[in-house]
């Protein structure tokens, strides 16, 4: 039986209107929805008077134009990055140009993984790369405001959350959303050390979620653990999977993600390598050669 997450999927947004959403936290979003972004981009601005923006957002000039209104006669400190995706680093540039701040984040797209082997796949905005690299355990201050830097890569290699320490509020990017599972994809993205980034926040006491797409997430740790169960989950599944015969991911695929728009197939596919990628290095599974979208795939 699948494991229920308990998903959050109700937001009421107007595209370009700034929404207080707590003492500290304002909230503009993107026109950008869409099979991985949902109702679109959230870019959150932090505290009053000088402040920290997350995640400018795509590329796009009405939504650019909407986050520099929002912060008219403010200074604009730090522009934080959760990593480097196109639809949440791109408009740092025009945003930073505008304002004079600085941009943060761990480094440039692949920059978690081993420099001999940083890759570059589809989705990634290449031209990204931050003014300020920051780690894990960091603290950037404002008036009234620090943020704590947590590492939460799995997503992608840099993925970086930031925790609004006077509120007890964590931005989790695409790390943990409220409306849907992230995507892992190889090469950057990495299933073991995604759920290892999962388990780093059940050690945490933060009071809510913040994601990026979608609303705020309440009850953090019940959603942590159901997220975790989900990956162990689809283990699972693919042991069964081979049992079967089905040996093959494309095989799998529409059997495992039948209740999932067909459209999403290739984004599942590249699911569930990263989760035979684990499963190899675990001694779970076997292939011949190199775990790829095309090897086949056997019980340990």
């Amino acid at each position: 039986m699948a494991v229920a997450i308990p998903f959050v999927r109700e937001l009421d947004i107007d595209y370009g209107r700034v929404d207080q959403v707590s003492p500290l936290i304002r909230r503009v979003t993107a026109n950008n929805p869409g099979g991985f972004t949902f109702m679109g981009t959230g870019t959150y601005i932090i505290g009053k008077g000088t402040v920290a923006v997350i995640d400018p957002g795509p590329k796009d000039d009405a939504h650019i134009d909407a986050l520099l209104k929002a912060v008219k006669g403010e200074t604009v400190s730090h522009i934080l990055i959760t990593h480097c995706h196109m639809d949440h680093s791109p408009a740092a540039a025009a945003f930073k140009a505008a304002t004079g701040a600085k941009t943060y984040a761990y480094g440039p797209h692949g920059s978690g993984q081993p420099k001999d082997n940083i890759q570059i796949e589809e989705g990634a905005d290449r031209d990204f790369t931050p003014d300020v690299e920051v780690r894990h355990g960091d603290v950037l201050e404002g008036p009234g405001w620090s943020m704590e830097c947590v590492f939460t890569p799995g997503h992608t290699s840099n993925h970086m959350s930031f925790c609004l320490r006077e509120e007890k509020a964590l931005f989790t990017g695409d790390h943990v959303m409220g409306w849907s599972t992230s995507v892992v994809s190889p090469p950057d993205g990495d299933m073991a050390t995604y759920i290892a980034s999962l388990e780093l926040l059940l050690d945490r006491d933060d009071d809510l979620y913040w994601p990026t797409h979608g609303p705020a997430i309440t009850e953090p740790k019940p959603f942590v653990r159901s997220f975790i169960a989900h990956r162990e989950d689809r283990e699972r599944q693919i042991i069964e999977q081979i049992t079967a015969g089905r040996t093959t991911i494309a095989d799998m695929v529409p059997i495992m993600y039948e209740a999932t728009d067909k459209r999403l197939h290739p984004a599942a596919a590249r699911s569930v390598l990263s989760h035979v990628i684990k499963m190899v290095a675990d001694g779970k599974l076997a292939s011949d050669g190199e775990p790829s979208l095309t090897s086949a795939y056997r019980l340990s």
